[in-house]
């Protein structure tokens, strides 16, 4: 077996030997060194080129973020970021996600060594996902600053008469904060509502919904349980609780409710998708993103056999493929579209049938 080689990036002593002895117990990972800096880190990837790091958010001498921006822009490679779990840290550690990080794990502020030894499966699996991840350079738009957004496209104008019966439903994993940054940034103000579920961990899914806001044509924010789902606005599922829809009357509802994880996740973007299927049948459209597992391809299948039209991402635009590829594999697809193709094909479908609330969209 070849093993994935990791290095830790970490100023704390006692977590690099953390790190180090949670990697080093799987049979398919080992830690190959640990660096308590960015400027030691650089030497240490240069020298044993990792196939993955680890990488903690504030050091001395140079920030985690810094380096990160300049290891994405010099040598692309799958990076763990390993934050702490504050507001701070949640804006932190949206823009390592910008600047190309495959994933994250929030440590705890305190009690950071049981804190670590709980998380110890969610990390080795990170590190798992990460070393198959595709990963490639930051986007550099005109003003030259990495990891800034790209500008929307002029073509997302509006759809024009439509029908509050529409909703888009997005599902999405590891790499789907900024794919769905891109869906939602060319999305035009009188799109239908929007509900989504991203794999994040509770603390982060408010700032990242803010994050969003403050790009977006559309309004965007963390979804609240009894709200109406309204067109031009878009709603996250809070992390660690679960997110669908129902219907109250001539309105749908947002429901946000606790529970067991499904498919190991909370929330799950099978509860979503199946609630598009039982209560929004052909009004539905539904989109598949990047992400690990095949978290939601079941019920994307039977939002399809409800009448819904779904799309998913394809291989080469996705950081990981596996959401994607299971929905397809399942039959759940009728579009196959690179991310940078999905908004404008979405706006195209509802412009065609604009207006049509008893048809498919």
């Amino acid at each position: 077996m070849t093993k994935t080689r990791v290095v830790v990036v970490d100023d704390s002593a006692l977590v690099r030997s953390l790190l180090t002895e949670i990697i080093n117990r799987q049979p398919d990972m080992e830690c190959i060194g640990s660096a308590s800096d960015p400027f030691a880190a650089r030497e240490m990837i240069r020298n044993l080129n990792p196939d993955v790091i680890t990488l903690d958010v504030e050091m001395p001498r140079m920030d985690g973020i810094d380096f990160l921006s300049k290891l994405m822009r010099l040598r692309p490679m799958p990076v763990v970021m390993v934050s702490t779990l504050t507001e701070r840290g949640a804006e932190v550690t949206l823009k390592a996600l910008e600047l190309g990080a495959v994933d994250f794990v929030a440590k705890p502020k305190i009690g950071v060594a049981d804190g670590l030894k709980q998380l110890a499966d969610e990390i080795t699996e990170k590190v798992r996902t990460a070393s198959k991840a595709r990963v490639s350079k930051p986007h550099v738009p005109a003003s030259g600053v990495a990891g800034a957004a790209a500008p929307a496209r002029p073509a997302a104008q509006a759809i024009g008469r439509l029908s509050t019966e529409k909703l888009i439903f997005i599902g999405a994993s590891t790499g789907g904060t900024e794919a769905t940054k891109e869906v939602l940034m060319n999305l035009p103000p009188d799109s239908p509502g929007v509900v989504i579920t991203q794999h994040m961990p509770p603390g982060f899914t408010k700032s990242y919904a803010n994050r969003l806001d403050g790009l977006c044509k559309i309004r965007v924010k963390e979804a609240t349980d009894g709200e109406r789902v309204l067109p031009g606005h878009a709603y996250i599922a809070p992390g660690g609780f679960h997110l669908s829809v129902e219907r109250s009357g001539a309105n749908y509802i947002a429901r946000v409710s606790d529970g067991e994880p499904v498919n190991r996740h909370k929330p799950s973007v099978e509860v979503l998708f199946e609630s598009a299927a039982r209560v929004v049948g052909q009004n539905a459209l539904g989109i598949m993103l990047t992400g690990m597992g095949a978290d939601g391809a079941k019920a994307m299948r039977t939002m399809k056999d409800a009448g819904s039209y779904n799309v998913c991402q394809d291989e080469a635009t996705c950081v990981v493929f596996g959401m994607p590829r299971e929905a397809i594999a399942h039959g759940a697809a009728h579009e196959v579209l690179p991310l940078c193709k999905i908004a404008q094909h979405v706006i195209d479908r509802l412009r065609s049938t604009s207006g049509l609330s008893t048809n498919r969209v």
